[in-house]
């Protein structure tokens, strides 16, 4: 009888599995470990089963019809989406390459409500790790999001808020996150590393994936998570969110409030999920709705210098 390893995950206070025959594969996942599990208490939110057997054969897809192909950037993942022909009850598949032009590296076929998938790996396919990552972050994204809780393309920065003679404003540990919007290369990492210049106590939070969470008391909270794109930062840790920045490189540093239709535009681009489906982007639309009416939200036109930072800052505690 084959050995089944099964690892257990919280991020964002969502638990999840792995399962695995490999132990060698779940080693792999060191980005995870501070989010390990020992003896969860619940059920976990969903499962993924990693098969390293090769792709789908060809009439293993055939119930399946395509929906949606997400390669709107060169350099990223391409995303292959389709359905089963049950409508509704039918289940999901993705096929994922490594950039927009290169072949598919994974599949990840998953049931309607996105409770249990399988990831196939290509056969000598070596960035396994690339493979678990994305299949993990997919699930992640949809299966949570009937939970108001978002998975952000966003580098995020916390600092502790404090009142004009220096005293803390909020309680120790009670830090406030900024999370910074926008498209690869419009300097998100270079701002969350302007803030970390500029103020001593400033920590970075997570540098590509951060998650957004309304609690039941309305508390919006941002996350760190094991996703971080080209900056190791992943951190078990989470802050009271004040403030979400749209940045836009510019020659000099000015900073404007958004309106709520612009805070929203900002929000669902930057917001992972299946927003062809109708039902998931009702729950994003309901998740985005609460942020950006309890959380102030910001333009900033800036230079790659730490002024920009410290502009920010001055509009984002001011609002607090």
């Amino acid at each position: 009888m084959t050995h089944i390893s099964t690892t257990y995950y919280s991020v964002a206070e969502h638990l999840f599995a792995i399962e695995s025959s490999n132990d060698a594969l779940l080693s792999m996942l060191n980005n995870y470990e501070p989010f390990l599990v020992d003896s969860p208490q619940d059920n976990p939110l969903f499962i993924l089963r990693i098969e390293q057997e090769g792709l789908l054969q060809e009439e293993q897809r055939g119930g399946y019809h395509h929906v949606f192909t997400d390669n709107s950037e060169e350099d990223m993942p391409r995303i292959e989406v389709y359905r089963e022909a049950r409508g509704k009850e039918g289940g999901w598949l993705m096929r994922v390459s490594q950039i927009a032009s290169s072949p598919i590296c994974c599949e990840i076929a998953c049931n309607a409500t996105f409770t249990e998938g399988i990831l196939y790996i290509a056969k000598d396919y070596r960035d396994v790790r690339f493979c678990m990552d994305n299949a993990l972050m997919l699930m992640f994204a949809f299966r949570t999001a009937p939970l108001m809780t978002l998975e952000m393309h966003a580098a995020v920065v916390v600092k502790p808020c404090l009142e004009a003679n220096g005293e803390r404003r909020t309680a120790k540990g009670e830090e406030l996150g900024c999370l910074f919007l926008g498209h690869s290369g419009t300097g998100k990492s270079t701002h969350a590393r302007q803030w970390l210049a500029a103020f001593p106590d400033v920590w970075l939070l997570n540098d590509d994936n951060p998650i957004l969470r309304v609690m039941d008391n309305g508390e919006v909270r941002v996350y760190g998570s094991p996703w971080s794109g080209k900056t190791p930062c992943y951190k078990n840790a989470y802050a009271r969110v004040g403030g979400i920045i749209k940045l836009s490189q510019a020659p000099f540093n000015e900073i404007q409030p958004l309106t709520l239709p612009q805070a929203y535009a900002y929000m669902l681009s930057s917001a992972s999920g299946l927003k062809i489906d109708q039902q998931m982007a009702d729950q994003l639309y309901n998740s985005i709705k609460h942020i950006i009416t309890h959380v102030k939200c910001f333009h900033l036109n800036c230079l790659p210098n730490t002024e920009a930072a410290e502009v920010c800052y001055q509009a984002v505690k001011c609002k607090v």
